[in-house]
């Protein structure tokens, strides 16, 4: 279900932009060597095959599956839905994907595809992903992906606002979204983490979202040169940490883009069992924003049950 508003403590906080403005720049400051240096710490732990083969399917269960093309068909995203929805049709144990991610032209196709499957549809809103344009036309675009029957919706925010320091704005934003959302949709809030600059900047990005009722914080459209990385999503992990030990409210993590290796898919779930602990190791609140992720688990699923690498060949091309 999707969050409850924002808890009353943090009401004044959002009361003005000033008021927004102090606390977020009240927060602590981020130490860059010590959070770099525990990311990379945790990323070289090292697990055992039957961790190894609980991990594989807990990666391929967080799995938003996404196409995001201009070319996208009604072909291909149908081709999508039945791949997330049967990813290995050799062994019908394996799991099925959390999401199928596309366009709100094509959310309709995608639910339909997903009838019975129990595999969310998300859809990008806000015009995705640059999210350049007013804001009665982002709030047409959401309210078109929820009627076609989007479960998710994954909205970018405002950067330029953001870093002119109109905070307030990129929160109200979001709380225009929220609403259109209703209790119809999820909503993932889209930092676009490579172009905050700082790491200061991604926690206040974070609180920003979180105080304004996301369901997700998100780190990437895929769409720029850097994405999800270690530190920022461990970062990330570590606000939803502090938001939830403050109001009792649990938000999702969502890091996107450059995910690509069954390698860095167990180094991000080292990251959440490390930082917010099981709590969080569901698709309920945890996913991977990727398109390419998935076959290379599929393969190290293969190669573990059979002992054999099966290679690239033998998973489809999306």
């Amino acid at each position: 279900m999707p969050t409850t508003a924002p808890a009353s403590a943090f009401a004044d906080v959002t009361a003005s932009d000033a008021a927004l403005r102090r606390f977020l720049h009240g927060l602590p400051g981020v130490d860059t060597v010590g959070l770099e240096a525990r990311a990379a710490s945790l990323g070289t732990r090292s697990i055992k095959t039957t961790s190894k083969a609980y991990a594989i399917d807990l990666a391929i269960s967080m799995i938003d599956l996404t196409t995001l093309e201009g070319a996208d068909t009604p072909g291909k995203v149908r081709a999508l839905c039945a791949k997330g929805a049967n990813p290995d049709p050799t062994d019908r144990t394996t799991p099925r994907v959390a999401a199928i991610c596309v366009y709100p032209d094509m959310a309709e196709t995608a639910k339909e595809a997903l009838a019975g499957t129990g595999i969310k549809v998300a859809s990008v809103a806000t015009a995705f992903p640059a999210g350049r344009a007013a804001l009665p036309v982002k709030l047409a675009d959401v309210r078109d992906a929820v009627a076609a029957g989007a479960d998710e919706i994954d909205m970018v925010i405002d950067r330029g606002a953001f870093l002119s320091g109109h905070y307030l704005k990129v929160y109200e934003e979001i709380v225009a979204v929220k609403a259109e959302c209703g209790d119809k949709a999820r909503l993932k809030v889209i930092f676009e983490t490579g172009e905050l600059s700082t790491y200061d900047n991604i926690r206040r990005a974070s609180w920003i979202g979180m105080l304004a009722g996301a369901d997700f914080i998100k780190t990437s459209t895929g769409k720029v040169g850097v994405n999800a990385t270690p530190p920022n999503t461990l970062l990330m992990l570590e606000a939803v940490r502090d938001f939830k030990a403050q109001t009792g409210i649990q938000i999702g993590v969502k890091p996107a883009g450059g995910i690509r290796t069954t390698k860095d898919a167990v180094k991000f779930l080292v990251l959440v069992n490390e930082t917010v602990g099981e709590d969080w190791l569901s698709n309920e609140w945890f996913r991977f924003g990727a398109s390419s992720l998935l076959n290379d688990l599929l393969m190290q699923r293969q190669k573990l049950s059979t002992g054999r690498y099966s290679g690239p060949d033998y998973v489809t091309v999306d």
